[in-house]
């Protein structure tokens, strides 16, 4: 066969595989399918028809051709793929895992196959093995700037801490215009009282990035917990004006100000987390603390008093541990009236 034989073969185009299709379809199956006639062959347009399914979101008429092409060639790693891939769209991560892992164990070249490999892992918890994996890409692509710094996510949620900080330290030299690596280093730092070292990596990040709102939040939260309130609302007042859609933002602004005791400004911007996130538990538990410090300043305002008091139960509705709020509650909730407590005592006599 000739050079030129070879390439009008495979470039039959999509009427071509139409016709192949067609005629394989007619070939009777054998009782191991992996002695059909052309078996290979009707493995391979398996996979691929399981890969358009895929695109087009039909999972199970996806699943099922891969399930063909791999009963057809068990060796197929493409197919061990697409299983994966469709098992992991669907949200059964251990059935993707193992799809993987046999993709994995019949190329372990392929650097796709052992990072989605490690992302399953990931997902079921199974950091171990999450670990192994994200190693195993590594030495595949030492220059990975999403195989290193995965593998420092994989440390951080495991607690393994110091391995954490080297894989980000990593990633950041492979790539320092990703904020990400940056950003978890500093919230590694943070969680082992290093707060300096947290914020002179928020600082580094942001010298390359000014425009980056989650670590300006990261780093005020930081300088909160050093008692340097100012220094944080700069910062949060910043990431609001680059991100004013950004709930958190405000919210942890909103905490500043009513450190500060500037309760107005305060209301402001826990009305504008409130009205961004509805359910921000936080918020609510925040708007509830100004309203009722604003309640106590102007004698015992009972409708301030009892506007905080139902900020704090939505709060508590939203997140019930949270045991301060609870105090607040029993504290400072509107005393029953004399009407209220005869009508509960006719109540308990029933």
């Amino acid at each position: 066969m000739s050079m030129g034989e070879v390439r009008n073969k495979s470039n039959i185009g999509a009427s071509g595989r139409a016709v192949v299709i067609a005629l394989l379809a007619m070939v009777p199956a054998c009782a191991d399918r992996r002695y059909e006639p052309f078996a290979e062959i009707r493995a391979g347009v398996a996979a691929h028809h399981g890969q358009q399914l895929l695109s087009a979101q039909e999972l199970d008429a996806a699943l099922a051709e891969f399930q063909n092409a791999i009963e057809l060639n068990p060796k197929l790693v493409d197919a061990h793929a697409g299983l994966g891939s469709a098992w992991e769209a669907k949200g059964n991560y251990e059935a993707a895992a193992q799809s993987f892992a046999e993709a994995v164990r019949l190329d372990p070249s392929s650097l796709d196959n052992s990072l989605s490999l490690a992302r399953m892992y990931q997902k079921l918890a199974r950091f171990a093995d999450a670990v192994r994996a994200y190693l195993h890409a590594c030495e595949l692509d030492p220059k990975s700037y999403k195989a290193r710094f995965n593998l420092g996510v994989c440390y951080h949620q495991a607690g393994a801490l110091n391995d954490a900080i080297k894989a980000y330290e990593q990633a950041m030299a492979l790539d320092p215009g990703q904020p990400g690596a940056a950003l978890n280093l500093g919230a590694v730092y943070d969680s082992q009282e290093k707060y300096y070292e947290a914020i002179h990596v928020y600082n580094e990040s942001l010298e390359r990035d000014p425009s980056q709102p989650l670590v300006l939040i990261n780093m005020a939260v930081t300088m909160m917990k050093q008692g340097r309130i100012t220094n944080a609302r700069k910062a949060l007042e910043r990431a609001v004006e680059i991100a004013p859609a950004d709930a958190m933002a405000h919210e942890r602004l909103a905490y500043c100000c009513l450190v500060d005791r500037a309760y107005d400004v305060a209301l402001q911007h826990y009305d504008k987390a409130i009205g961004i996130e509805p359910r921000m538990a936080e918020a609510y538990a925040g708007r509830g603390a100004v309203r009722m410090a604003l309640a106590l300043q102007q004698t015992n305002s009972a409708t301030l008093r009892e506007q905080a008091v139902n900020d704090w139960h939505h709060s508590l509705e939203l997140k019930p541990d949270q045991p301060k709020i609870r105090k607040l509650v029993e504290k400072y909730q509107v005393p029953k009236k004399p009407e209220d407590t005869l009508t509960s005592m006719l109540d308990g006599s029933k």
